[in-house]
């Protein structure tokens, strides 16, 4: 597996139109085209959705920027040669701005996508949980269409596979420092591939669990669902990355994929327990009324 197209699409002057960002950009979009189809359901105009997404999206893309930049991933140096994380950045701050050449951390753009869905949200008086279930699925599908701008850039890959059949081709000047002296033709995870399929399969199976359970589910519950789905398939996938970022034995990104599964499994266990106690406690006057009604 070779990336077939350079990773600049279009090149008008000093403009240059990456591939990058266009499968980012269709992922967004084809995310939105869900979200507003589904909002009339909940009694939300399509135009929110729309909207909203300009906010989301900028905020979104500011928070993944800010955590890849801060990070600090293993071997990063400001000799890298590339942008890898902090030390880089630190030494070159010209690069920051730079998120055509990728660098995007995916909890960051969850932080800042949150906050510009609440800021519009408040504005316009409009159900925050329910906002949030509509852009879950989008979000998995996106993220699922815009890994492949990994693959074209050629990043976001894992240790060598051992096999002469399986695996990414990764060019010279893109290995990490500790694969530089690997054969040409040495094939290596192609991490960007596990978490693209298991984005897809988030994807579906949040849309079916908001249709088959619709009346069972409670407004943020498909965005908790998001925040257990996506961080189990991240925490397995990081360890394919012998770049992660690491605190202790594991990944950054791993920490966080524990706290996000354990705040949101609580969030849904309390949520439901709650909500099953104001049932019960409705239902006891009305059935006491109706036992008096008989005699």
């Amino acid at each position: 597996m070779t990336p077939p197209v350079d990773p600049t699409l279009v090149q008008i002057g000093p403009i240059a139109v990456h591939w990058y960002g266009i499968l980012i950009l269709t992922g967004v979009l084809l995310g939105a085209v869900y979200a507003s189809r589904q909002a009339p359901r909940y009694g939300i105009a399509s135009d929110h959705i729309w909207n909203g997404l300009t906010v989301a999206v900028l905020l979104g893309i500011i928070g993944a920027r800010l955590y890849h930049v801060f990070s600090t991933p293993a071997g990063c140096t400001p000799d890298t040669g590339y942008a890898c994380g902090w030390p880089w950045y630190r030494e070159h701050p010209e690069d920051i701005p730079k998120i055509w050449l990728g660098g995007l951390g995916i909890y960051g753009a969850i932080i800042g996508g949150v906050l510009g869905v609440v800021i519009y949200a408040r504005v316009y008086k409009l159900p925050i949980p329910r906002l949030l279930d509509l852009g879950a699925p989008g979000l998995a599908l996106g993220q699922a269409i815009g890994r492949w701008g990994n693959f074209i850039n050629q990043e976001l890959y894992g240790p060598p596979t051992g096999s002469s059949w399986f695996g990414l081709r990764i060019d010279a000047e893109h290995r990490l420092p500790i694969y530089k002296d690997l054969p040409p033709d040495t094939l290596f995870h192609p991490t960007f591939l596990y978490e693209s399929l298991w984005c897809l399969a988030l994807f579906i199976t949040l849309v079916v669990l908001a249709r088959k359970l619709e009346r069972r589910l409670r407004p943020g519950d498909i965005f908790a669902g998001y925040l257990i789905g996506y961080p189990l398939g991240r925490f397995w996938i990081e360890f394919f990355r012998p770049d992660a970022w690491k605190i202790g034995p594991l990944a950054t990104a791993q920490w966080v994929a524990l706290l996000l599964i354990a705040l949101s499994g609580t969030y849904l266990v309390v949520r439901h327990r709650w909500a099953r106690g104001k049932t019960e406690e409705t239902a006891r006057p009305e059935e006491a009324a109706e036992e008096g009604a008989e005699e």
